[in-house]
């Protein structure tokens, strides 16, 4: 850069907000570019599924494309995958449309979820979490200049009305749930669930639903062979799920969000000048998605979630996933160490996991991904089980 290019070079440090510079880089993702670093590394770190998209979504999105069907789509997108999700909606939850306005489909299920909360909450507003949380449920929160308030869950990782009733203030808006859990795989049971329907009802308070991991939920959490979800006993909630997670597809960024017209709408209004629309040809694609059967899958992963339990259950405190592809390892006590503490010690084990303190306000756990090739989990656990022993 020459010195006429350096003179008038402007002061990012004080022109950026506080905003910004109060949000860190996401503890996941430099977990993700320290596994680029090692050299043949055993990486837990990454919820990416393992496993190809299936031929026919790929067929589909391939058409799609070399059909021409590459311009905008509608806002709230197309109307075929909007009548395939309500379809599909219908028969899980019983959620019958007044019309199609009642759906957005989003850039992701962070798309939906970040709509939904710069459509409600402004400064000051309360919104409470589960503690550990999604790691970005907090930063979506503090964008739009709310508090984020967590609800300690600690130790069996339940979310449950008793929890979040003492944190309700007249300042609270929203409640988020999610459930198969990032990061415990903790899947709340029906009971559970009207209870904070109940609960958010009678205080006036929005509840959303991150469904994003329902199709991971495994056969001993199921009710009636479905996921459980708040959507059974209320449609005064927001529900969000994607194509990601389920369907291997997470770099096309397809979610959605259903729930009450009035909400909706504006969180359409946001989307058209944020995002535009989702990816048209990838949701021309997702309509396939409904067609593919994921039992094989859920199978193979219930095994590796097994496989995790048996080896690490008699050196430390494992809860056992019931849903997702994740296990939340307690960080044996008698080590002294945090979770970042034992996490750095892992990489000199070419071994890459993700603190818990990245998760939550304590950092006495770490994160795994059980979503990688059985030979690494394999690797990964005898690390693990050897650093804890």
């Amino acid at each position: 850069m020459t010195s006429s290019q350096t003179a008038g070079k402007l002061d990012f440090e004080r022109l950026f907000t506080p905003r910004v510079k109060s949000i860190d880089a996401s503890g996941i993702r430099r977990a993700f570019d320290l596994g680029a670093s090692i050299q043949d590394p055993i990486n837990l770190s990454i919820g990416q599924p393992d496993f190809p998209v299936d031929d026919r979504i790929k067929q589909a999105a391939i058409k799609a494309i070399e059909g021409d069907r590459n311009g905008y789509s509608l806002t709230q997108g197309l109307p075929e995958l909007r009548s395939a999700i309500w379809s599909h909606l219908t028969k899980d939850i019983g959620w019958v449309p007044s019309d199609q306005n009642d759906l957005i489909v989003t850039s992701g299920t962070t798309g939906a979820l970040v709509l939904a909360v710069l459509a409600l909450i402004e400064n000051g507003d309360e919104v409470i979490l589960p503690d550990p949380y999604f790691v970005a449920y907090p930063q979506f929160v503090k964008m739009a200049g709310g508090l984020a308030v967590l609800c300690d869950t600690y130790p069996d990782f339940r979310m449950t009305a008793e929890r979040i009733a003492p944190l309700i203030t007249p300042r609270t808006k929203m409640v988020i749930i999610d459930s198969p859990s990032n990061p415990c795989g903790v899947v709340l049971t029906s009971n559970e669930l009207k209870a904070i329907v109940d609960l958010c009802d009678a205080r006036g308070i929005l509840l959303i639903s991150d469904e994003i991991y329902d199709s991971f939920t495994f056969p001993e959490a199921l009710d009636g062979g479905r996921c459980p979800s708040p959507t059974r006993f209320s449609s005064q909630l927001l529900l969000v799920r994607g194509f990601g997670k389920s369907y291997g597809c997470t770099g096309w960024r397809l979610g959605y969000g259903a729930g009450p017209k009035s909400l909706i709408q504006q969180m359409a209004k946001l989307q058209q000048y944020m995002f535009v629309c989702a990816p048209t040809p990838l949701q021309a694609a997702a309509i396939e998605c409904f067609e593919v059967d994921l039992s094989p899958i859920i199978a193979r992963y219930v095994l590796r979630r097994d496989k995790v339990v048996n080896a690490l259950c008699d050196v430390t405190n494992v809860t056992v996933s019931q849903g997702a592809f994740y296990a939340f390892i307690e960080i044996p006590k008698r080590l002294g160490l945090t979770g970042t503490q034992f996490a750095e010690r892992a990489v000199a084990e070419r071994l890459i996991v993700v603190p818990g303190g990245v998760f939550s306000s304590r950092d006495t756990h770490i994160r795994i991904s059980f979503a990688t090739p059985e030979q690494k989990l394999a690797e990964g656990l005898s690390v693990l089980r050897r650093m804890m022993s």
